[in-house]
C-alpha cells in the first residue's frame, strides 16, 4: 500500500506472505526502466515502504504484539538512510560530502581504509541525520496506512486467502474492491475449461476457410 502511494516508487508487481530466505514475506517491485541512479525522493519512498510491514502489525495487533518479522526491512531502511547521509551527499546539514570507508574514515565503529576518524560532533550529526531520514519516512508510511485502513484489511484478507497476490489483484484492492482471481489461476481455469478443450467437430465454421483476407 505504501509503495503504491509513494511518488516515483517502482510499481508493485507481487506481494507474498510465503517465507523466502530470511524474510517471512516479500513485496516484489518491477522497475519500469533500467536504473543507474535514484533521486532523493525515490530513496525516501523506498524507506517509507520498507516500514509498511512493521506498521501494519502495529496498527492491527497493537504495540505489545509486534514481532521480529520486519527485522530485515528495518535493516535495509537503516542502510539506505545511512548511505544517503554518508555516501551520496543527500543530507541538507552535512552537504555533498562522503563519510565512511570511501573517505578513509570510521563511522559507527566501521574501520576506514586509512584509519582516520570523524570528529565526535560530525559523528553526532550523522546519527541525527540518519535518525531524521528514518523518522520522517516512518511517519509518512504510518499516515498512509492510517488513512487506508480499509484497504489494509482487504489486502490482509486477500493474502490469507491466496498467500500471494499479483498486480491486478492489488489494483482491485487499492480501488477498495475484493481481489479478483489470481491471473495464473484464471489462465489455468481457462485452459482446463470444456470450451477450451472442445475441438469444434460439429461446428461447420471450423471447416470454412479464413475469410479475413478475402
Amino acid at each position: 500500500i505504501v509503495g503504491r502511494l509513494m511518488p516515483d516508487h517502482d510499481p508493485v508487481y507481487k506481494v507474498s506472505i510465503m517465507p523466502r530466505g530470511r524474510a517471512l514475506g516479500i513485496t516484489m517491485f518491477l522497475p519500469e526502466n533500467d536504473q543507474y541512479s535514484a533521486s532523493k525522493r525515490k530513496l525516501e519512498g523506498q524507506i517509507a515502504s520498507l516500514f509498511g510491514g512493521r506498521l501494519a502489525e502495529l496498527l492491527i495487533f497493537g504495540d505489545d504484539r509486534v514481532t521480529t518479522g520486519a527485522s530485515n526491512d528495518i535493516e535495509r531502511a537503516t542502510e539506505l538512510a545511512r548511505k544517503m547521509v554518508t555516501r551520496w551527499g543527500l543530507s541538507d546539514k552535512l552537504g555533498p560530502l562522503t563519510y565512511g570507508e570511501e573517505a578513509g574514515q570510521a563511522v559507527f565503529g566501521q574501520p576506514g581504509a586509512q584509519g582516520g576518524a570523524v570528529s565526535s560532533n560530525v559523528a553526532q550529526m550523522i546519527d541525527e541525520e540518519i535518525r531524521s531520514v528514518i523518522d520522517r519516512n516512518y511517519y509518512r508510511a504510518e499516515k498512509i496506512l492510517q488513512e487506508n485502513m480499509a484497504i489494509l484489511h482487504l489486502m490482509a484478507d486477500a493474502l490469507m486467502k491466496w498467500e500471494t497476490i499479483d498486480r491486478w489483484q492489488i489494483d482491485d484492492l487499492m480501488a477498495g474492491k475484493e481481489a479478483r482471481l489470481p491471473r495464473e489461476y484464471s489462465d489455468m481455469k481457462d485452459r482446463n475449461s470444456p470450451e477450451s478443450n472442445w475441438k469444434g467437430k460439429d461446428d461447420s465454421s471450423a471447416l470454412q476457410p479464413d475469410q479475413s483476407f478475402a
